[in-house]
C-alpha cells in the first residue's frame, strides 16, 4: 500500500501542498474507518460530516434526498454496532453537522478533518510488539514526537514517553534494541522485538522521525520557504477565486431569485389581467342587465310616483275625513255629555214635579174635604139661619218653574310640549408613537488565509461542547455488551478529565533515568 510514512506534528503548519494534504486525509480517513485508529462515536459523526463536505460540497436542502449518504462509508462498523440506531438516524446526525459547514471548500474541509483526527490518541502512532528485560509484553509506539511505551491491553494511554530531543543514538543487534539517551548519566534504554524482520522498519521509522523532529526546530531552508511562499500565494489566489466565485454565485442566486420573482409576478399579473378581463366581460354583461333593469326601474318609478301621488291624495282625503270625523266625534261626545246631563236634570225635575203633584193632590183632597165639610157646615148653617149666599171658589194657580240647564263647560285642550334633548359626547383618542432607531456599527473582520492557533483553540472548545452534547444524546441508545476495550478505556479517560496531550505530558514527567527504570520494572 502506498501510504505516508511520517506524520506531521501540526497538520495546519507542515502540510504545504494541497495534494499532500489530500493524500494524508485519505490515509487517515481509511485508518479510522478500518478501525486501525480508535475514534469515539461522537467524533466519528463530526469527521463524517467533514468528509461529506469535502466530497459533495455545500449542503443544499432542495437537492438533498434522504438516504443520499447511506451508500457512503462514513462511520466505523464498531460505532454502528454499538448503538440501536438505524442508517437514517445516523444520517440525520451527520446531516446536522454537514449543514453547518456551508461555504467550506474541499481543502478546508479536509484540513478540519485532519485537525480533529490529529487529536485522537492513536493518530500517527506506529505500533510494534516488544518486551522489556522482564519479558513483559508491551507496545512500542513510534510517533513524530518520540517513542511511547504502552501496556499490552492499552494502546490509548502510554505509560512512559521518550522524546527525540533526549535520544542520542539508536541501534539494534538481532532482536535487541538499544537507545542511548543524551544524558550520559542515564542508562541505555533496551527492549527486545518479537520479529527480526521488523527491526529495520523500527530503526528506519525512528531515524526518519528523529531527523524530521530536529529539522522542524531549525529555520526553514530556502527551498521550503519558497514552497511555503508559493503555497501561500496559491492559497491566496484560490481564496480570492473562491471569494469571487462565491460573489458570482451569490449574484447569480440573487439574479435567479429576482428572475423567479419576476416570473412569479408576471404570472400573477397575467392571472390578474385574465381575471380583470373576465371581470370586465362580466361587468359589461352586468351593465347591460343593469341598463335594462334601470329602464324598467324608471318605468316602475314613474308608475310608483303616479301611484304615490294618488295615494297622497287619498291620504289627504282620509286625513280630512278623519279630521272631520274627529270633529264630529268630539261634537257628538259633547252633545252626548250634554244630553246625558239634560236627561239627568229632566229625571230629577220630573221626580221633583211628581212629588209636588202628589203634594198638590193631597192638598186638593184636603181642600175638597175641607170644602165638603164647609158646604155641609154652610147648609147646616143656612138651614139653620136661612141664609143664602154664594161663595166664589178661587181658582188654584200653579206656577211651573222653568228648567235651568247650566251651560256646558267647553272641553279642556291641554297643551303638550315635547322637548327633545340631544346629548352628544366627544371622545378624543391620542396615539403616541415612538420610533426606536438602533444604529449598530459592525466591525468588518478580514479573512486570514492562515488561521491563528488561538482561533483554532476557540473553535476547538466549541467543537468539544458540541461533541459532548452529541455524546449525551446518543448515550441512551448505547448497547452495553457491544463496547470494546478501547471504548471502556476512552470512557475512563473522559471521566478523569484527561485527553491525549495531558496523558503525554504526564508520561513525560520525571527524568530520563527514572523513566528508563520505570520501563524496566513494567
Amino acid at each position: 500500500m502506498f501510504l505516508a510514512k511520517f506524520y506531521p506534528e501540526e497538520v495546519a503548519e507542515e502540510l504545504v501542498q494541497e495534494v499532500t494534504q489530500h493524500l494524508l486525509f485519505l490515509q487517515v480517513k481509511q485508518a479510522i474507518l478500518s478501525m486501525d485508529v480508535y475514534c469515539p462515536p461522537e467524533a466519528s459523526v463530526l469527521l463524517a460530516s467533514y468528509a461529506v463536505q469535502a466530497k459533495f460540497g455545500d449542503f443544499d436542502e432542495d437537492t438533498y434526498k434522504p438516504g443520499m449518504l447511506a451508500s457512503e462509508d462514513l462511520l466505523p462498523q464498531r460505532v454502528i454496532d454499538q448503538y440501536q440506531m438505524t442508517s437514517a438516524m445516523w444520517e440525520d446526525k451527520i446531516k446536522v453537522w454537514y449543514a453547518d459547514h456551508r461555504g467550506m471548500s474541499r481543502d478546508e474541509a479536509e484540513m478540519e478533518y485532519l485537525k480533529i483526527a490529529q487529536d485522537l490518541d492513536m493518530y500517527g502512532v506506529n505500533y510494534f510488539p516488544i518486551m522489556n528485560k522482564k519479558e513483559t509484553e508491551l507496545w512500542l509506539g513510534v510517533t513524530a514526537l518520540g517513542l511511547n511505551i504502552y501496556e499490552k491491553e492499552n494502546k490509548l494511554q502510554p505509560k512512559t514517553t521518550f522524546t527525540w530531543a533526549e535520544i542520542r543514538h539508536i541501534s539494534f543487534d538481532d532482536k535487541k534494541f538499544m537507545i542511548k539517551p543524551v544524558d550520559k548519566s542515564s542508562p541505555n534504554f533496551i527492549f527486545f522485538s518479537q520479529k527480526v524482520r521488523m527491526n529495520k522498519l523500527i530503526l528506519d521509522l525512528c531515524m526518519g522521525n528523529h531527523d524530521l523532529f530536529m529539522r522542524r526546530r531549525k529555520p526553514d531552508s530556502m527551498e521550503l520557504q519558497q514552497m511555503k511562499a508559493a503555497a501561500k500565494e496559491e492559497k491566496q489566489r484560490r481564496q480570492e477565486q473562491r471569494n469571487r466565485l462565491a460573489r458570482e454565485k451569490k449574484l447569480r442566486e440573487e439574479a435567479e431569485k429576482d428572475r423567479a420573482a419576476l416570473e412569479q409576478r408576471l404570472l400573477q399579473y397575467q392571472k390578474e389581467i385574465s381575471s380583470a378581463n373576465e371581470a370586465l366581460r362580466r361587468s359589461e354583461e352586468s351593465a347591460d342587465l343593469l341598463a335594462e333593469k334601470s329602464r324598467i326601474a324608471v318605468e316602475e318609478a314613474i308608475l310608483l310616483s303616479q301611484k304615490a301621488a294618488e295615494a297622497e291624495q287619498e291620504i289627504t282625503l282620509l286625513r280630512l275625513t278623519a279630521m272631520q270625523r274627529d270633529e264630529e266625534k268630539v261634537t257628538l261626545e259633547r252633545k252626548t255629555r250634554e244630553a246625558e246631563m239634560l236627561t239627568a236634570r229632566l229625571v230629577e225635575e220630573s221626580e221633583r214635579r211628581a212629588s209636588e203633584a202628589n203634594k198638590l193632590k193631597e192638598e186638593l183632597l184636603r181642600a175638597r174635604e175641607a170644602e165638603k165639610l164647609a158646604k155641609e157646615k154652610l147648609l147646616d148653617f143656612l138651614s139653620r139661619n136661612a141664609f143664602t149666599g154664594s161663595n166664589n171658589v178661587g181658582s188654584i194657580s200653579s206656577s211651573v218653574s222653568t228648567l235651568y240647564a247650566p251651560p256646558l263647560s267647553p272641553p279642556l285642550t291641554p297643551d303638550i310640549n315635547l322637548l327633545d334633548n340631544d346629548n352628544s359626547a366627544l371622545l378624543n383618542l391620542s396615539l403616541n408613537s415612538y420610533d426606536l432607531l438602533q444604529n449598530a456599527d459592525a466591525d468588518q473582520l478580514s479573512l486570514e488565509i492562515e488561521k491563528e492557533r488561538v482561533d483554532y483553540l476557540e473553535k476547538s472548545k466549541h467543537l468539544q461542547n458540541q461533541l459532548r452534547e452529541l455524546r449525551s444524546e446518543i448515550a441512551v441508545l448505547k448497547v452495553g455488551d457491544k463496547q470494546t476495550d478501547f471504548d471502556q478505556l476512552h470512557d475512563e479517560q473522559i471521566k478523569l478529565g484527561e485527553n491525549k496531550y495531558s496523558t503525554l505530558k504526564k508520561s513525560k514527567s520525571g527524568s530520563t533515568k527514572s523513566r528508563v527504570a520505570f520501563f524496566e520494572e513494567l
